[in-house]
Protein backbone atom coordinates (compact mmCIF):
# COMPACT_ATOMS: atom_id res chain seq x y z
CA UNK A 1 0.00 0.00 0.00
CA UNK A 2 2.83 2.22 1.06
CA UNK A 3 4.27 1.57 -2.29
CA UNK A 4 1.56 2.57 -4.39
CA UNK A 5 1.23 6.14 -2.18
CA UNK A 6 4.89 6.58 -3.23
CA UNK A 7 4.51 5.49 -6.97
CA UNK A 8 1.05 8.20 -7.30
CA UNK A 9 3.01 10.89 -5.29
CA UNK A 10 5.99 10.27 -7.88
CA UNK A 11 3.59 10.83 -10.86
CA UNK A 12 1.83 13.35 -9.50
CA UNK A 13 5.32 15.58 -8.87
CA UNK A 14 6.51 14.92 -12.67
CA UNK A 15 3.12 16.41 -13.84
CA UNK A 16 3.68 19.31 -12.03
CA UNK A 17 6.81 19.60 -13.03
CA UNK A 18 6.05 18.59 -16.76
CA UNK A 19 3.24 21.53 -16.25
CA UNK A 20 5.75 24.14 -15.24
CA UNK A 21 8.57 23.86 -17.75
CA UNK A 22 5.66 24.03 -20.18
CA UNK A 23 4.39 26.93 -18.79
CA UNK A 24 7.78 28.47 -19.02
CA UNK A 25 8.57 27.79 -22.47
CA UNK A 26 5.35 29.38 -23.56
CA UNK A 27 6.46 32.40 -26.06
CA UNK A 28 4.75 35.95 -26.88
CA UNK A 29 3.80 35.87 -30.73
CA UNK A 30 1.55 38.47 -30.17
CA UNK A 31 2.04 41.02 -33.31
CA UNK A 32 3.43 44.42 -32.38
CA UNK A 33 1.82 47.80 -33.35
CA UNK A 34 3.89 49.81 -35.71
CA UNK A 35 4.20 53.43 -34.55
CA UNK A 36 6.36 56.58 -35.44
CA UNK A 37 7.79 57.94 -31.89
CA UNK A 38 9.21 61.45 -31.46
CA UNK A 39 11.05 63.37 -28.30
CA UNK A 40 9.68 66.61 -26.83
CA UNK A 41 11.18 69.29 -28.47
CA UNK A 42 12.19 72.86 -26.62
CA UNK A 43 11.52 76.24 -28.06
CA UNK A 44 14.22 79.08 -27.20
CA UNK A 45 12.09 81.89 -28.29
CA UNK A 46 9.14 83.65 -25.57
CA UNK A 47 5.63 83.08 -26.96
CA UNK A 48 2.55 84.56 -25.57
CA UNK A 49 -0.57 82.74 -27.32
CA UNK A 50 -4.28 84.61 -26.81
CA UNK A 51 -7.09 83.59 -28.57
CA UNK A 52 -9.52 85.82 -30.62
CA UNK A 53 -11.85 86.24 -33.36
CA UNK A 54 -11.98 87.27 -36.73
CA UNK A 55 -13.52 89.63 -38.24
CA UNK A 56 -13.67 91.98 -41.65
CA UNK A 57 -10.94 94.78 -41.68
CA UNK A 58 -13.67 97.21 -43.01
CA UNK A 59 -16.91 96.71 -41.66
CA UNK A 60 -20.24 98.81 -40.34
CA UNK A 61 -23.20 98.75 -38.94
CA UNK A 62 -25.73 100.97 -40.10
CA UNK A 63 -28.06 102.87 -38.33
CA UNK A 64 -30.38 105.99 -38.52
CA UNK A 65 -30.93 109.10 -37.07
CA UNK A 66 -34.63 109.70 -37.66
CA UNK A 67 -37.41 107.46 -35.48
CA UNK A 68 -39.97 106.48 -38.41
CA UNK A 69 -41.59 103.45 -39.47
CA UNK A 70 -39.32 101.04 -42.29
CA UNK A 71 -41.05 101.10 -45.62
CA UNK A 72 -38.63 98.70 -47.36
CA UNK A 73 -35.98 96.50 -46.81
CA UNK A 74 -34.17 96.20 -50.04
CA UNK A 75 -31.40 93.24 -49.41
CA UNK A 76 -31.28 90.07 -47.67
CA UNK A 77 -28.25 88.54 -45.64
CA UNK A 78 -25.71 87.63 -47.95
CA UNK A 79 -26.36 89.84 -50.81
CA UNK A 80 -23.25 91.20 -52.63
CA UNK A 81 -23.98 95.14 -53.12
CA UNK A 82 -22.34 98.34 -54.23
CA UNK A 83 -20.97 101.09 -52.75
CA UNK A 84 -24.07 104.01 -52.77
CA UNK A 85 -27.00 101.20 -53.37
CA UNK A 86 -30.33 101.66 -51.39
CA UNK A 87 -30.53 99.39 -48.68
CA UNK A 88 -33.46 100.74 -46.17
CA UNK A 89 -36.04 103.14 -46.47
CA UNK A 90 -37.88 104.99 -43.80
CA UNK A 91 -41.35 106.69 -43.80
CA UNK A 92 -40.16 110.03 -44.07
CA UNK A 93 -43.48 111.99 -44.69
CA UNK A 94 -43.22 114.66 -42.31
CA UNK A 95 -39.25 115.48 -43.38
CA UNK A 96 -40.68 115.45 -47.00
CA UNK A 97 -43.33 118.30 -45.93
CA UNK A 98 -40.70 119.88 -44.31
CA UNK A 99 -38.57 120.32 -47.19
CA UNK A 100 -41.44 121.46 -49.28
CA UNK A 101 -41.92 124.18 -46.59
CA UNK A 102 -38.51 125.43 -46.78
CA UNK A 103 -38.79 125.43 -50.75
CA UNK A 104 -41.50 127.95 -50.30
CA UNK A 105 -39.70 129.99 -47.47
CA UNK A 106 -36.40 129.88 -50.02
CA UNK A 107 -38.93 131.10 -52.66
CA UNK A 108 -39.89 133.90 -50.56
CA UNK A 109 -36.49 134.78 -49.43
CA UNK A 110 -35.07 134.96 -52.59
CA UNK A 111 -37.56 137.67 -53.73
CA UNK A 112 -37.26 139.40 -50.83
CA UNK A 113 -33.68 139.39 -51.77
CA UNK A 114 -33.94 140.78 -55.52
CA UNK A 115 -36.01 143.46 -54.83
CA UNK A 116 -34.02 144.36 -51.77
CA UNK A 117 -30.44 144.41 -54.15
CA UNK A 118 -32.56 146.69 -56.60
CA UNK A 119 -33.20 148.88 -54.21
CA UNK A 120 -29.74 148.72 -52.39
CA UNK A 121 -28.35 149.43 -55.88
CA UNK A 122 -30.33 152.08 -56.68
CA UNK A 123 -30.09 154.35 -53.58
CA UNK A 124 -26.47 153.41 -54.30
CA UNK A 125 -25.85 155.66 -57.50
CA UNK A 126 -28.26 158.27 -56.08
CA UNK A 127 -26.20 158.61 -53.02
CA UNK A 128 -23.20 159.20 -55.77
CA UNK A 129 -24.80 162.02 -56.27
CA UNK A 130 -25.74 163.23 -53.46
CA UNK A 131 -29.98 162.70 -54.18
CA UNK A 132 -30.33 160.53 -51.39
CA UNK A 133 -28.94 161.52 -47.58
CA UNK A 134 -26.65 159.07 -45.34
CA UNK A 135 -29.46 158.07 -43.24
CA UNK A 136 -31.28 156.97 -46.38
CA UNK A 137 -28.31 154.69 -47.58
CA UNK A 138 -28.01 153.20 -43.89
CA UNK A 139 -31.98 151.74 -44.00
CA UNK A 140 -31.66 150.29 -47.07
CA UNK A 141 -28.02 148.77 -46.42
CA UNK A 142 -29.47 147.43 -43.98
CA UNK A 143 -32.84 146.03 -45.26
CA UNK A 144 -30.50 144.34 -48.09
CA UNK A 145 -28.55 142.34 -45.84
CA UNK A 146 -31.46 141.28 -43.85
CA UNK A 147 -33.20 140.02 -46.70
CA UNK A 148 -29.39 138.58 -47.38
CA UNK A 149 -29.13 136.71 -44.09
CA UNK A 150 -32.73 135.26 -44.57
CA UNK A 151 -32.01 133.77 -47.82
CA UNK A 152 -28.91 132.29 -46.39
CA UNK A 153 -31.14 130.86 -43.32
CA UNK A 154 -33.61 129.59 -45.74
CA UNK A 155 -30.92 127.68 -48.02
CA UNK A 156 -29.44 126.62 -44.62
CA UNK A 157 -33.00 124.89 -43.71
CA UNK A 158 -32.65 123.10 -46.64
CA UNK A 159 -29.49 121.63 -46.42
CA UNK A 160 -30.44 120.32 -43.31
CA UNK A 161 -33.72 119.05 -44.73
CA UNK A 162 -32.00 117.13 -47.18
CA UNK A 163 -29.28 115.58 -44.47
CA UNK A 164 -32.29 114.33 -42.56
CA UNK A 165 -33.78 112.88 -45.47
CA UNK A 166 -30.37 110.62 -46.37
CA UNK A 167 -31.03 108.78 -42.90
CA UNK A 168 -34.05 107.98 -44.27
CA UNK A 169 -32.54 106.54 -46.83
CA UNK A 170 -30.37 104.17 -45.89
CA UNK A 171 -27.28 103.16 -48.43
CA UNK A 172 -24.24 101.07 -48.50
CA UNK A 173 -20.97 103.03 -47.49
CA UNK A 174 -19.03 100.90 -49.50
CA UNK A 175 -18.66 97.72 -51.82
CA UNK A 176 -19.21 94.47 -49.53
CA UNK A 177 -21.90 92.02 -48.35
CA UNK A 178 -24.71 91.99 -46.18
CA UNK A 179 -24.30 90.28 -42.93
CA UNK A 180 -27.26 90.98 -40.57
CA UNK A 181 -30.12 92.43 -41.10
CA UNK A 182 -32.09 93.43 -37.94
CA UNK A 183 -35.46 95.47 -38.77
CA UNK A 184 -38.39 94.55 -41.09
CA UNK A 185 -40.63 96.29 -43.03
CA UNK A 186 -43.42 97.52 -41.02
CA UNK A 187 -41.14 97.75 -38.07
CA UNK A 188 -40.03 101.23 -35.90
CA UNK A 189 -36.87 102.40 -36.48
CA UNK A 190 -34.90 104.14 -33.22
CA UNK A 191 -32.26 106.49 -33.35
CA UNK A 192 -28.51 104.43 -32.99
CA UNK A 193 -30.16 101.06 -33.04
CA UNK A 194 -28.69 98.92 -35.87
CA UNK A 195 -30.60 97.83 -38.79
CA UNK A 196 -28.08 96.33 -40.92
CA UNK A 197 -24.69 95.46 -40.89
CA UNK A 198 -22.01 95.13 -44.04
CA UNK A 199 -18.31 94.18 -44.09
CA UNK A 200 -16.06 94.03 -47.02
CA UNK A 201 -14.31 90.26 -47.15
CA UNK A 202 -11.18 91.30 -48.81
CA UNK A 203 -9.34 91.55 -45.97
CA UNK A 204 -9.84 90.19 -42.09
CA UNK A 205 -8.41 90.94 -39.04
CA UNK A 206 -8.06 89.11 -35.36
CA UNK A 207 -9.27 90.84 -32.47
CA UNK A 208 -7.08 89.45 -29.34
CA UNK A 209 -7.73 90.29 -25.55
CA UNK A 210 -4.34 90.03 -24.20
CA UNK A 211 -4.34 90.07 -20.49
CA UNK A 212 -2.42 93.38 -18.24
CA UNK A 213 0.65 91.01 -17.32
CA UNK A 214 1.79 90.12 -20.77
CA UNK A 215 0.75 93.54 -22.75
CA UNK A 216 3.86 95.53 -22.16
CA UNK A 217 5.56 92.47 -24.42
CA UNK A 218 3.54 93.02 -27.70
CA UNK A 219 4.82 95.84 -29.81
CA UNK A 220 3.01 97.35 -32.88
CA UNK A 221 4.16 96.03 -36.46
CA UNK A 222 5.20 92.40 -35.30
CA UNK A 223 4.63 89.98 -37.15
CA UNK A 224 2.73 86.72 -35.91
CA UNK A 225 1.15 83.59 -36.71
CA UNK A 226 -2.28 82.66 -36.17
CA UNK A 227 -4.52 79.56 -35.87
CA UNK A 228 -7.60 79.07 -37.08
CA UNK A 229 -9.31 76.53 -35.33
CA UNK A 230 -12.40 75.26 -37.26
CA UNK A 231 -9.98 74.87 -40.56
CA UNK A 232 -6.81 74.14 -38.64
CA UNK A 233 -4.78 76.92 -40.91
CA UNK A 234 -1.90 78.77 -39.62
CA UNK A 235 -1.58 82.16 -41.19
CA UNK A 236 0.54 85.21 -41.40
CA UNK A 237 -0.51 88.42 -39.58
CA UNK A 238 0.67 92.12 -38.71
CA UNK A 239 -0.12 93.54 -35.27
CA UNK A 240 -1.73 96.86 -36.55
CA UNK A 241 -2.92 98.39 -33.09
CA UNK A 242 -2.17 97.49 -28.89
CA UNK A 243 -4.78 99.52 -26.99
CA UNK A 244 -3.48 101.46 -24.05
CA UNK A 245 -6.35 101.21 -22.47
CA UNK A 246 -8.67 98.56 -20.88
CA UNK A 247 -11.49 101.53 -20.12
CA UNK A 248 -13.96 99.81 -22.03
CA UNK A 249 -13.00 96.48 -22.56
CA UNK A 250 -13.32 94.72 -19.21
CA UNK A 251 -9.63 94.44 -18.07
CA UNK A 252 -7.75 93.07 -20.88
CA UNK A 253 -6.45 95.05 -23.55
CA UNK A 254 -7.39 94.92 -27.67
CA UNK A 255 -4.92 94.49 -29.97
CA UNK A 256 -5.19 93.97 -33.36
CA UNK A 257 -3.81 91.85 -36.01
CA UNK A 258 -4.04 91.45 -39.78
CA UNK A 259 -4.22 88.91 -41.88
CA UNK A 260 -1.68 88.46 -44.89
CA UNK A 261 -3.77 85.67 -47.04
CA UNK A 262 -6.68 86.62 -48.47
CA UNK A 263 -9.37 84.42 -49.66
CA UNK A 264 -8.00 81.32 -46.90
CA UNK A 265 -11.72 80.85 -46.74
CA UNK A 266 -12.23 82.90 -43.42
CA UNK A 267 -15.38 84.06 -42.32
CA UNK A 268 -16.32 86.69 -39.45
CA UNK A 269 -16.87 85.12 -36.38
CA UNK A 270 -14.11 82.04 -36.29
CA UNK A 271 -12.57 81.47 -33.39
CA UNK A 272 -8.15 81.96 -33.96
CA UNK A 273 -5.18 81.58 -31.71
CA UNK A 274 -2.16 84.48 -31.77
CA UNK A 275 1.12 83.49 -31.01
CA UNK A 276 2.86 86.34 -29.96
CA UNK A 277 6.78 86.31 -29.94
CA UNK A 278 8.66 88.33 -27.20
CA UNK A 279 12.21 87.74 -26.24
CA UNK A 280 14.65 85.09 -26.41
CA UNK A 281 14.95 82.92 -23.46
CA UNK A 282 17.43 80.71 -22.01
CA UNK A 283 17.43 77.36 -23.22
CA UNK A 284 17.31 75.95 -19.09
CA UNK A 285 13.76 78.19 -18.96
CA UNK A 286 12.77 77.25 -22.90
CA UNK A 287 9.22 75.73 -22.61
CA UNK A 288 9.19 71.43 -23.65
CA UNK A 289 6.85 71.34 -26.70
CA UNK A 290 4.46 68.14 -28.13
CA UNK A 291 2.49 68.13 -31.05
CA UNK A 292 -1.37 68.16 -29.76
CA UNK A 293 -1.92 65.41 -32.02
CA UNK A 294 -0.09 62.82 -29.91
CA UNK A 295 -2.00 64.01 -26.75
CA UNK A 296 -4.80 61.43 -25.87
CA UNK A 297 -7.56 62.57 -24.08
CA UNK A 298 -9.90 60.77 -21.26
CA UNK A 299 -12.56 63.20 -19.58
CA UNK A 300 -10.10 65.83 -18.11
CA UNK A 301 -7.11 63.67 -17.94
CA UNK A 302 -5.07 64.38 -21.15
CA UNK A 303 -1.52 62.41 -21.47
CA UNK A 304 0.54 60.55 -23.96
CA UNK A 305 1.81 56.89 -24.30
CA UNK A 306 5.53 56.32 -23.96
CA UNK A 307 7.66 53.68 -25.06
CA UNK A 308 9.28 51.71 -22.15
CA UNK A 309 12.34 49.93 -22.52
CA UNK A 310 10.48 46.69 -22.98
CA UNK A 311 8.87 48.58 -26.33
CA UNK A 312 5.49 48.72 -24.57
CA UNK A 313 3.20 51.49 -24.06
CA UNK A 314 2.77 53.07 -20.94
CA UNK A 315 -0.03 55.76 -20.82
CA UNK A 316 1.35 59.48 -18.50
CA UNK A 317 -1.13 61.31 -18.03
CA UNK A 318 1.00 65.08 -17.80
CA UNK A 319 0.30 68.78 -16.82
CA UNK A 320 -0.15 70.76 -19.81
CA UNK A 321 0.21 74.54 -20.43
CA UNK A 322 -0.48 77.31 -23.60
CA UNK A 323 -0.91 75.72 -26.75
CA UNK A 324 1.80 77.56 -29.20
CA UNK A 325 0.12 76.67 -32.75
CA UNK A 326 0.11 73.02 -33.56
CA UNK A 327 2.32 72.64 -30.06
CA UNK A 328 1.14 72.11 -26.83
CA UNK A 329 3.45 73.08 -23.87
CA UNK A 330 4.31 70.56 -21.01
CA UNK A 331 4.28 71.53 -17.24
CA UNK A 332 5.31 68.35 -15.83
CA UNK A 333 4.87 64.50 -16.43
CA UNK A 334 7.44 64.36 -19.27
CA UNK A 335 11.43 65.66 -19.73
CA UNK A 336 13.28 66.03 -23.11
CA UNK A 337 14.81 62.69 -22.48
CA UNK A 338 11.02 60.57 -22.73
CA UNK A 339 10.11 58.86 -26.28
CA UNK A 340 6.40 59.34 -26.91
CA UNK A 341 4.24 57.84 -29.57
CA UNK A 342 3.31 60.56 -32.45
CA UNK A 343 0.90 58.02 -34.54
CA UNK A 344 0.21 54.55 -34.94
CA UNK A 345 -1.60 51.96 -37.40
CA UNK A 346 -4.02 51.21 -34.77
CA UNK A 347 -5.33 51.73 -31.56
CA UNK A 348 -2.82 51.40 -28.65
CA UNK A 349 -3.64 50.95 -25.45
CA UNK A 350 -1.87 50.87 -22.25
CA UNK A 351 0.37 48.13 -22.36
CA UNK A 352 0.56 47.52 -26.25
CA UNK A 353 3.96 46.08 -27.97
CA UNK A 354 5.16 48.54 -30.22
CA UNK A 355 7.11 48.48 -33.31
CA UNK A 356 8.94 51.53 -33.76
CA UNK A 357 9.43 52.50 -37.07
Amino acid sequence: MKNIFKIIAIVTLTIVTSCGKDKVKVEDNSVGINVKVSTPSTEVGAFITVSGKVEAVQNANLSTRNMGYVNKVHVNVGDKVSKGQLLLSINSADISAQKAQVGASIAEATAAFNNAEKDYNRFKALFKSNSASQKEMDDITANYEMAKARLEAAIQMKNQVNAQLSYSNITAPFSGIITGKYINAGDMANPGIPLISIENSGKFQVIAMVPESEITSIKNGTDVEVLIKSTNQILKGNVTEVSASTKNTGGQYLVKVVLEQAGANLLSGMFASVQFPTEKTSEKNAPILIPTSAIVELGELRGVYVVSQSNTALLRWLRLGKEFGNKTEVLSGLSTNDTFVLSSDSKVINGSKLNVQ
